[in-house]
């Protein structure tokens, strides 16, 4: 069978064999394509039903998203101002808007997901506010290019650039360490520009630091982050953090307006009181960058294999022949090649060290 194409991002044929049959359904073998294939963790699932339970009211103004927040700030050691999206389009797309003018400018790296994969939705939300992509071979951008972008032009015909956006870890797996992240926050400072994270596997990134939330972020010089919950073990639901609460004037507003205010609010935020005051937001990101880091030291001895990028969060990129990927695909095995023409594997809080083992010695025995 044909899978669909994901993302825009072109699928090959693939074969997958049911694992086995649990109460009427079907259940299929692990796969890593993506750290979205994931169920919910349960911390998560356990505070969703006691959500569940009773009246409610709507719209946020209930005790779960008011307890949700108070985590958040607590986690962050800051006041910061807590907002909730439904996903990391919105979430990424509607933070940038709030930080521009129609006639500011996105400084980005040109791997970042806001400019590959969201559709034109942060100029859509911001009715207009170009992205600015740093033309580089590499994910990560740095104060040269930004500067470069920011400086090369004055003149009232360019779009006047107001906001940086760095993705933590990248979409290649490497992580900014906090040096890198204040050095760009220290530019931005100087160029009078804002600095935006997108933190979609944000606990990933501070399980591979070994940092806390906030050495990551407000002390290091970010203004907004964008904390993923969906790749770290929930449904569904991202959340907006303003360590600045004057760049957040309005922003309820803004949410309410892009069909981003849940009416039934506690189930958005609600999860976020399992993962942040159980610790399993840390303990998800660290299992997916450990599986990584197992699949990774497995395949690197083997000759012909190559890691494209750094092993560094949950992400494994596979250099290999198209002979080896093929044979993947032939025994099941489903990943995407999008970035680079290699293959991409995703660690999530639930990958079972079995499965990763079966699919380093799948590879193994198609390299030999």
């Amino acid at each position: 069978m044909a899978a669909p194409a994901i993302s825009g991002h072109a699928t090959p044929p693939f074969r997958t064999e049911p694992l086995y049959v649990q109460k009427g359904l079907i259940i299929v073998a692990q796969q890593f394509a993506s750290d979205n294939y994931a169920g919910i963790c349960p911390e998560v699932w356990d505070v969703m039903q006691q959500a569940n339970a009773g009246s409610v009211p709507a719209y946020g103004d209930d005790e779960w998203t008011n307890r949700a927040s108070d985590s958040f700030r607590t986690l962050f050691g800051t006041q910061c101002e807590v907002f909730f999206a439904f996903n990391g389009t919105a979430a990424n797309s509607l933070a940038l808007a709030s930080l521009c003018q129609s006639y500011n400018s996105v400084i980005c790296s040109s791997f970042a997901h806001v400019e590959t994969d969201e559709c034109g939705a942060p100029e859509f939300f911001s009715n207009g506010s170009k992205l600015l992509v740093a033309r580089t071979d590499h994910a990560k951008l740095f104060p040269e290019d930004i500067r470069a972008l920011a400086t090369c032009r004055s003149d009232i015909h360019y779009p006047k650039p107001k906001v940086v956006t760095i993705t933590q870890p990248t979409e290649t797996g490497e992580v900014y360490s906090l040096a890198e992240i204040r050095a760009i926050a220290d530019t931005c400072r100087e160029l009078g520009l804002r600095l935006h994270m997108d933190g979609a596997r944000f606990a990933n990134a501070c399980a591979a630091l070994g940092c806390t939330p906030a050495e990551m972020t407000w002390q290091a010089g970010v203004d907004v982050l964008c904390f993923g919950g969906t790749k770290n073990g929930m449904a569904v639901g991202e959340a907006i953090l303003f360590f600045d609460p004057a760049l957040a004037e309005g922003f309820d507003y803004r949410c309410k307006q892009a069909g981003q205010l849940a009416s039934k609010m506690r189930f958005i935020s609600a999860p976020w009181v399992g993962l942040l005051e159980s610790g399993a937001w840390l303990r998800n990101g660290q299992h997916g960058n450990d599986s990584a880091r197992a699949l990774a030291e497995r395949i690197t001895a083997v000759p012909g294999l190559s890691l494209m990028f750094p092993a560094q969060a949950n992400a494994v990129f596979l250099k290999a022949p198209e002979t080896v990927l093929e044979g993947l695909r032939e025994r099941g095995w489903r990943f995407y090649t999008f970035i680079g023409g290699g293959a991409r594997f995703m660690f999530a809080w639930d990958a079972a060290p079995e499965r990763v083992a079966q699919l380093a010695a799948d590879i193994e025995a198609l390299a030999a």
